[in-house]
C-alpha cells in the first residue's frame, strides 16, 4: 500500500500568464502558494488478479490502461509503463472545480505514488514538467504550468516562464515574518459554486491566440501587477499588497464575463464594506474560493459579513513540503 499527497494552491499574482498561448509569445510570471489542503492517492497491488481498478467519482475495472476512461490516469499509466495489477483510489480536502488546482494536483500526487511504486526517484521540476506534459499535451486540458509546479515544490513559489516554456522555479523572496502576517490577514471562503475551469481557460486560450486586444492587455497587466505584488511582499508592504489584489481582480474580470457572477460581486462588495482592502476569486474564476485581505483589525468584521452571506470559511496555512509519499508498506 502506498499513500501519497500533493498540496492544493492559492494563486497570488500573474495567473493566466502560465498558459502556453501566452508565455510562448510574451513569457510568464506567476506567484503562488501551496496550502495545507491536499489531494491524496492510495495505490494497492491486489494479489487476486491483474485488473486495473480506478476509484474516484466513478469506479472503473478494466484490463489494460487503454481501457481506462479517466483522462489523467490513462496517460499516466501509459507513460510509466504500468499495465496491470493496480488499484488507484483518491481523496481530496476540497471539491473538484473550486479553483485550487485540484485536477493538476491529483495528477502530481498520482505520479508521485506511481514513481514510488516503481522505486524511482523524481525531482520536483521533473515531476511538474511530466505532469504538465500529460495533462496539457496528452489529456488535452487547456491548463498552464502553475498548478503542477506548486503542487510539486510546495511553499510560496515564483515561476518565471520563458518563451521556450522553460520554467525557473524559486522560493519567493519573502521573509517568514511577512509570510506569517500574510496568513494572519487573509481569509478564504468557499462560495459553494463549483465549475469546470477548462471552459474559461479554453476561451482565454482562443482569445490570446487570436490576439484579442482586451484579453492580451489584461494578461500583460496581470503580469505587471504580479511583479508589483512580489515587490510589495518582499518589502513587507502588506497594505500595498491588499490594494494590488483589488487591482488584480478588477483587471482579471475584463477577460471574460464568465470570470465573475452577480453573487460573487455581492460577496466581494460585502467583504470590502466590512474592511477588506482587496481580494479575488482564486483560480480561473466563475466560482470556487474567494480570497480576501484584511488589515487594521477588520478580520472579525469581514468574517462575520461573509458568514452572514452564507459562505463557509476554509482555514489554511502554507505547505512547505510539496508532493510526498506518506506511507509505503
Amino acid at each position: 500500500m502506498i499513500l501519497a499527497r500533493a498540496p492544493l494552491r492559492i494563486s497570488i499574482g500573474g495567473g493566466g500568464t502560465d498558459l502556453p498561448s501566452y508565455y510562448s509569445k510574451h513569457g510568464g510570471l506567476i506567484l503562488s502558494a501551496a496550502i495545507d489542503k491536499y489531494v491524496y492517492i492510495a495505490l494497492n497491488r491486489p494479489p487476486a488478479d491483474d485488473l486495473i481498478r480506478v476509484k474516484y467519482s466513478a469506479y472503473e475495472e478494466v484490463e489494460t490502461p487503454e481501457d481506462v476512461r479517466h483522462d489523467l490516469v490513462r496517460p499516466a499509466l501509459q507513460q510509466l509503463g504500468i499495465d496491470r495489477n493496480i488499484e488507484i483510489a483518491s481523496m481530496a480536502d476540497v471539491p473538484a472545480g473550486t479553483g485550487l488546482g485540484s485536477s493538476s494536483t491529483y495528477l502530481v500526487a498520482l505520479l508521485t505514488a506511481l514513481h514510488e511504486l516503481k522505486r524511482e526517484r523524481i525531482g520536483p521540476q521533473e515531476l511538474a514538467e511530466l505532469a504538465f506534459r500529460i495533462e496539457e499535451g496528452l489529456a488535452g486540458h487547456p491548463v498552464g504550468k502553475q498548478d503542477h509546479y506548486i503542487a510539486s515544490f510546495g511553499g510560496i513559489v515564483l515561476l518565471q516562464i520563458g518563451r521556450d516554456g522553460v520554467v525557473e522555479a524559486s522560493r519567493a523572496p519573502i521573509s517568514l515574518s511577512v509570510e506569517q502576517e500574510l496568513m494572519n490577514q487573509t481569509l478564504l471562503f468557499f462560495t459553494g459554486i463549483s465549475r469546470n475551469a477548462n471552459g474559461i481557460l479554453e476561451q482565454q486560450k482562443r482569445d490570446s491566440i487570436a490576439a484579442e486586444v482586451n484579453v492580451l492587455e489584461s494578461l500583460h497587466q496581470t503580469k505587471e501587477i504580479g511583479q508589483r505584488i512580489l515587490d510589495a511582499l518582499e518589502r513587507g508592504a502588506l497594505s500595498e499588497f491588499g490594494a494590488l489584489l483589488h487591482e488584480h481582480w478588477q483587471n482579471k474580470k475584463r477577460r471574460s464575463a464568465d470570470i465573475t457572477a452577480d453573487s460573487v460581486d455581492r460577496w466581494y462588495a460585502a467583504g470590502r464594506e466590512a474592511g477588506a482592502t482587496g481580494g479575488k476569486l482564486v483560480g480561473a474564476g466563475g466560482g470556487g474560493f474567494l480570497l480576501l485581505f484584511c488589515e487594521n483589525g477588520t478580520k472579525a468584521e469581514v468574517r462575520a459579513a461573509l458568514a452572514a452571506e452564507g459562505l463557509r470559511e476554509l482555514s489554511y496555512r502554507i505547505d512547505h513540503q510539496g508532493a510526498k509519499v506518506l506511507v509505503n508498506f
